[in-house]
């Protein structure tokens, strides 16, 4: 079976319900309900066996870019591209085919109410 990377992008928004902020989500149920829905796909890909791996990130405003390229590497705060959308988290599945990896990364898509970006895996490490 192949290996594909599953990742979730989305405005990259608070999600703190003390402060009235649910991230991408217009309210604090439907947060709950997408938290819910995505903790049922995850619990179908593990039972398929289709599950490797996968997670959700922290807002990109947490990030540090790290360049090793030169003799001192240089650490930098904040995400490496300036844009308006984040991988805000991912899965690392197996799927026979495209077609099954696109199947599932719909239904990740509906179940955390997000866009989803299928790639496959280059080669196996």
């Amino acid at each position: 079976m192949t290996q594909y990377l599953l990742s979730v992008h989305g405005v990259d928004s608070d999600y703190d319900p003390e402060a009235g902020k649910f991230g991408s989500y217009a309210s604090q149920a439907e947060a709950e309900a997408a938290f819910a829905a995505t903790d049922a796909f995850n619990r179908r890909l593990q039972e398929s066996g289709q599950f490797l791996f996968g997670g959700g990130l922290a807002s990109a405003s947490t990030a540090t870019v790290v360049d090793g390229t030169g003799e001192t590497p240089v650490l930098t705060d904040g995400p490496y591209l300036e844009t308006k959308e984040w991988i805000g988290g991912f899965w690392v599945i197996e799927a026979p085919d495209l077609d099954a990896a696109l199947a599932l990364a719909t239904d990740a898509s509906r179940a955390c109410g997000g866009k989803v970006e299928v790639r496959p895996f280059a080669g196996v490490v």
